[in-house]
């Protein structure tokens, strides 16, 4: 018999034709983890799934079947905020990549899923600082793979992180101390309050203030973490970015900002 999923909360992730009329959906779903489905006719003007079946806003789906691609019954978005624009929405790009590439298909991460919701609607409704919300999603993600060391002791020694002691994040070794003049060195107290909010009862809003502090630290080291696990050396949307801003920045204006170092490349 085959099996049915009603009225699931999801996402979709990425999406492609299939044949002429219809589509292949990566939908992430919060019990039943990442899915392939596939949407009959949604490429038809007349289908209900062609306003429906959009990136980075919530939804309900309903699919059945057993083999590796079900077919999707149903779609709906139940309200809330819609999909991300501008800067934004390629920030929620960046996030889906990450999910992509990170995770398996059928394996749930509940917690995870709510960090996501939380993220792309602080992206939808422009709730803060997007850096903010990317390296907190970066953490809790690394953290929920089970690929984020202790941020609280050193990796090769075990011993406490001393809070005005400046340390790095290494991706087999954990953190180390910094050393003279190392310019991604964050103090042991930064590390030390995002170890605690990670912990906390609300770890997403927690870590979203505890990053603050490190931002433009943080994006490099965790950068890397993200490449060692994914065995990738450039995420496409990053690249996308890098690529956009070499359009849009001419080099040969006076004072132009180099693409790496410009404001919109720098928060991804």
């Amino acid at each position: 018999m085959n099996a049915r999923v009603t009225d699931e909360p999801a996402f979709i992730l990425h999406s492609y034709p299939w044949s002429e009329s219809s589509l292949i959906l990566e939908a992430w779903s919060r019990h039943h983890g990442r899915v392939a489905l596939v949407a009959k006719g949604a490429k038809k003007p007349t289908s209900q799934f062609r306003p429906v079946l959009l990136p980075l806003q919530p939804l309900r789906l309903s699919w059945g079947g057993d083999a590796e691609v079900r077919t999707l019954k149903a779609a709906h978005w139940p309200g809330g905020h819609v999909m991300p624009t501008g800067e934004a929405l390629l920030s929620g790009y960046y996030l889906n990549e990450l999910l992509m590439r990170l995770l398996v298909r059928d394996d749930p991460h509940q917690a995870l899923f709510d960090h996501y919701t939380n993220a792309v609607r602080h992206l939808a409704e422009a709730a803060g600082s997007q850096q903010a919300v990317l390296r907190t999603f970066e953490l809790l993600l690394l953290r929920e793979l089970g690929w984020l060391p202790g941020l609280h002791t050193l990796g090769n020694s075990a011993q406490p992180v001393a809070a005005d002691t400046p340390c790095v994040l290494m991706p087999e070794g954990g953190l180390r101390e910094a050393l003279d003049g190392e310019a991604q060195a964050l103090r042991g107290t930064i590390w030390l309050g995002l170890q605690q909010a990670l912990d906390g009862p609300a770890p997403f809003d927690d870590t979203l203030l505890a990053c603050q502090p490190g931002l433009n630290a943080l994006r490099p080291q965790l950068r890397t973490l993200l490449h060692y696990h994914s065995g990738v050396r450039v995420f496409k949307t990053r690249q996308m970015v890098l690529d956009v801003q070499a359009l849009s920045v001419p080099a040969a204006l006076p004072g132009a900002l180099p693409v790496a170092d410009h404001p919109q490349a720098r928060s991804e």
